[in-house]
């Protein structure tokens, strides 16, 4: 089942994308609908308003999530090309909602930086709260997977030890089109103007998305709607030899087997 937020004349609504329509939920935004106890079944069982497929337009999943939890060095291949040793517990970060936009909006290159990266990121949709989750409840809580680019200013992230700074631009980070409830992630990649820049399968992930929920449950509870962005593979613009970097026009692609994709045009931000 794919469950998406899509904008219409009035505002936006949460819709069950089926093969020949999208359905309205009856909600604003799938944060919104996923904080129904019964949303998986009330999902399956929707009539509502019917869109044609064509022309779509996505907004990014959740408008105002709770939190966006993102990951660093979480596979194996990318830890290697920084230089870095496999480590013992993630490492975390976070954005804030007015980083995310639709699956093929426009993504605003962050004004003042010349390093603008790209970092294809499975992403994990929680689904129902969780407090101090065994592994067992994180697989639970999972609504389901959708497709993230962690578009980065290398600069800006690099300027201190804490990240954040160069993550969390307004409208650099693509989210959608679509949660998918029943995914089997598989291959990861990236393309930038036609160019395989990423690609690897998501069993490359030093911390899987269970795991990554045990974790961070114990730190703060997680709230539906809350977006997991679970890190990149290798292949980022930084570690090549020259560095690469996006620049207005460019064209990003980033797919995920299973699950889905994006396709934004860089222009120049605010």
């Amino acid at each position: 089942m794919k469950l998406a937020t899509i904008r219409t004349g009035t505002g936006t609504a949460a819709v069950r994308v089926d093969d020949d329509a999208a359905v309205e939920l009856g909600a604003a935004d799938l944060g919104e609908f996923l904080a129904r106890p019964d949303w998986r079944s009330a999902a399956e069982a929707a009539t509502g308003s019917r869109h044609e497929l064509a022309g779509l337009d996505y907004a990014t999943l959740v408008r105002r999530p709770e939190k966006v939890f993102c990951v660093g060095l979480n596979y194996r291949s990318h830890i290697l090309e920084m230089g870095r040793e496999l480590p013992e517990h993630p490492a975390l970060f976070a954005k804030f909602a007015r980083a995310l936009v639709g699956a093929y909006d426009p993504v605003e290159l962050p004004a003042g930086s010349e390093q603008v990266d790209w970092e294809a990121e499975l992403g994990v949709v929680i689904g129902a709260e969780v407090r101090h989750a065994t592994l067992e409840q994180a697989a639970a809580a999972i609504a389901g997977f959708t497709v993230v680019n962690d578009v980065t200013a290398r600069d800006f992230q690099y300027r201190s030890v804490q990240w954040l700074q160069g993550k969390t631009f307004e409208r650099s980070t693509p989210v959608g089109p679509w949660l998918v409830t029943d995914a089997e992630p598989g291959e990861i990649s990236c393309e930038v103007d036609g160019d395989v820049v990423q690609k690897a399968d998501t069993s490359d992930l030093v911390f899987g998305p269970a795991a990554l929920v045990v974790y961070i449950s114990q730190i703060i509870t997680l709230a539906p709607g809350d977006i997991i962005a679970t890190g990149t593979p290798g292949g980022v613009g930084y570690a090549r030899k020259p560095a690469r970097y996006l620049a207005e026009g460019s064209e990003l692609v980033t797919r995920i087997e299973g699950v889905g994709e994006l396709r934004n045009t860089m222009v120049k931000g605010a």
